[in-house]
């Protein structure tokens, strides 16, 4: 049997100086555009607001990012958001409900799929309310229609316009009739809003889908969505499947919605802030830029003081 010489400098020498130098990169140093394929720095796309450069395609953001986004100088009030019961109904598929409950909530830091906030945009007083998609695809269970009512209560407390971020798969399975409930009572939440004659503004953003579609982010006194934003019920190619017809191009996206008059405007990310600064300030019967004095230094959220104008 003949052996076969080791060479010593491509199989010793040349491993060694590899493991050497070998540079570890992180997995997120790079996020692919889902529309042109371009290559982005992780850290550039979050300086930019989730926004890719070039292509303008609006990613997902999270709920605390949202936040950070509107409220000015970045600070805001965390309004504390009900308990309720973790697994009523003692749901199982292939997992445990509640274990599903644990990885969303290790994965997110946020107890359920609503961030709800109060501070100032644009000078004015405003709560605003946003999903989380990162948690169990922001679906409407019972703590997001608790979450929602109570971000609708805290508006009628203060008088503030309420602003919703919307994304969501919809209405959350393992709660069964207890996640359907959440659409008529967060319809009486936005009811007594309008009584009230306090602006409701809803942002749509991708996706925003299900019971949550059929509930309080189709109720807004004007609709906002974020480009690109799929906004239905049941998804397209659901709908294919049954009708058994190809739907035109762009259906059910924003831009389709809005030529349709399901959406008033279609806004940048960049330009919400002030769209909707300048929006709730008309339906307040408030002056642009009115309260900017008073807006709060830059402080941790749970320290913030926002001192308010007296209840009409």
């Amino acid at each position: 049997m003949k052996v076969e010489p080791m060479n010593w400098i491509s199989e010793v020498v040349r491993p060694k100086i590899k493991t050497l130098f070998k540079r570890e990169t992180p997995e997120n140093l790079w996020i692919k555009c889902p529309d042109t394929g371009q290559m982005v720095f992780h850290k550039e796309v979050e300086g930019n607001h989730w926004v890719i450069p070039g292509s303008e395609h609006h990613l997902k953001m999270s709920a605390q990012a949202r936040l950070k986004m509107m409220f000015d100088e970045g600070t805001w009030i965390d309004v504390p958001l009900p308990e309720v019961a973790t697994d009523p109904l003692k749901f199982r598929d292939e997992k445990r409900y509640v274990d599903r409950l644990k990885e969303a909530r290790a994965k997110t830091g946020m107890s359920d799929a609503f961030k709800v906030g109060y501070g100032r945009v644009g000078g004015l007083p405003m709560t605003l309310a946003a999903q989380e998609f990162g948690f169990m695809a922001g679906s409407l269970g019972m703590a997001a229609g608790e979450a929602f009512i109570r971000g609708a209560e805290t508006a009628l407390d203060k008088r503030t316009p309420y602003l919703l971020f919307s994304a969501s798969g919809g209405a959350r399975m393992q709660e069964g009739i207890l996640s359907l409930m959440q659409m008529p009572r967060t319809t009486v939440a936005v009811r007594r809003l309008n009584a009230a004659r306090l602006p409701y503004i809803v942002v749509l953003t991708n996706p925003t889908t299900g019971g949550v579609t059929a509930s309080y982010a189709m109720l807004g006194d004007v609709h906002l969505a974020e480009p690109g934003a799929l906004i239905c019920f049941a998804g397209p190619r659901v709908i294919e499947q049954t009708i058994r017809e190809k739907l035109p191009e762009g259906f059910q996206r924003a831009e389709y919605l809005r030529e349709h008059g399901m959406v008033d405007q279609v806004v940048h990310r960049h330009a919400l802030k002030e769209t909707v600064a300048r929006i709730c300030g008309l339906l307040m019967n408030t002056p642009a830029g009115a309260g900017r004095a008073a807006a709060p230094s830059a402080q941790p959220p749970a320290q913030a003081s926002l001192p308010l104008p007296e209840p009409a």
